[in-house]
């Protein structure tokens, strides 16, 4: 029995993940990654949004854009590879990390405002330097 015949059926199954990737596709993928990264560097450095949430918001905007043109242009991601269990575990991976960063965020600000809440008051009795920092109240035993 020779190496070929062994292998004979197992090119069967994978005539779907056939990758067809051109220079253009390359090309493409690297203009819209030049353009996704220029617009909020000029957004940021010439100070167009003045909001900061909105900025935070536009920005993430460009960020996520920016990973999925990677995913599809760079990674080859799509639907088809495999299945489409490579998208699959891509989309559990978002969400998971989507939840643990909403969680952390979530559990810190909360902690913030539950742990500390006396702290806006130690802050406007205390006294401010120079360079605006207030110094803590005198503690009197």
């Amino acid at each position: 029995m020779s190496a070929h015949d062994i292998h004979a059926g197992h090119d069967d199954h994978h005539d779907h993940d056939d990758l067809h990737v051109t220079m253009g596709d390359y090309v493409k993928g690297f203009i819209l990654a030049v353009i996704l990264t220029a617009i909020p560097f000029y957004l940021v450095m010439n100070n167009i949004i003045t909001d900061r949430t909105t900025a935070v918001a536009v920005l993430g905007l460009f960020a996520v854009i920016q990973v999925l043109v990677h995913m599809v242009y760079f990674l080859h991601m799509n639907g088809k590879i495999q299945g489409g269990w490579t998208m699959l575990s891509t989309i559990f991976t978002v969400i998971f990390l989507a939840i643990a960063i909403s969680g952390t965020l979530w559990v810190m600000f909360h902690m913030n405002t539950n742990m500390m809440p006396g702290h806006e008051m130690h802050q406007a009795a205390g006294h401010a330097d120079h360079a605006g920092h207030t110094a803590p109240a005198a503690v009197t035993p």
